[in-house]
């Protein structure tokens, strides 16, 4: 069992000094030289992402009067694991303005407008977000608010949710 595993620990260690090394001279790089071309800030806090599943507080970006919602249920459109770009979900409202249309502690539908997990496009090129971001919609899929706030993705015109593109400040 200890043999299992130095073997195994080893052939990780290889892997990993086989990038530290330059394919064209054959010389060790030092670790400053590796951490400064990766960026050590990056290399050592990667953030893991992952789908948008019960319990995920999501940003509002529009003008409805909600600023954060947590996510209560994946509705349609989504997989079973959760909710990506372009996917309906149930959620509760955990912070609101005095005066918007909805209210704290209000069940509201949502339509995810930006997700921190990577989806693939059909020419190759992948599309991440920053943060997790929400526009709230009501049962007929028609947004709540007049306006939403930064980048729309395109995947939103396959979903359906036209009235959202035309809202956004730029497609992306």
């Amino acid at each position: 069992m200890a043999q299992r595993f130095a073997s195994k620990c080893s052939t990780v260690g290889h892997s990993l000094l086989g990038s530290l090394f330059n394919n064209s001279s054959g010389v060790l790089r030092s670790s400053h030289e590796i951490m400064g071309s990766i960026g050590c800030s990056n290399f050592l806090s990667q953030q893991h992402r992952t789908f948008i599943q019960m319990g995920t507080k999501l940003k509002v970006v529009d003008n409805s009067g909600a600023k954060i919602v947590k996510c209560i249920r994946a509705n349609k459109g989504s997989s079973s694991k959760g909710a990506r770009l372009g996917d309906t979900i149930t959620a509760s409202v955990k912070q609101a303005q005095p005066r918007g249309k909805v209210k704290k502690g209000e069940v509201v539908y949502g339509v995810v407008v930006r997700a921190a997990m990577q989806r693939g496009r059909c020419d190759g090129s992948e599309i991440k977000f920053d943060d997790n971001a929400v526009v709230l919609v009501n049962k007929q899929g028609e947004p709540v608010g007049t306006r939403v706030f930064g980048p729309v993705p395109h995947e939103l015109r396959k979903k359906k949710h036209l009235k959202i593109l035309t809202l956004g400040d730029y497609i992306v």
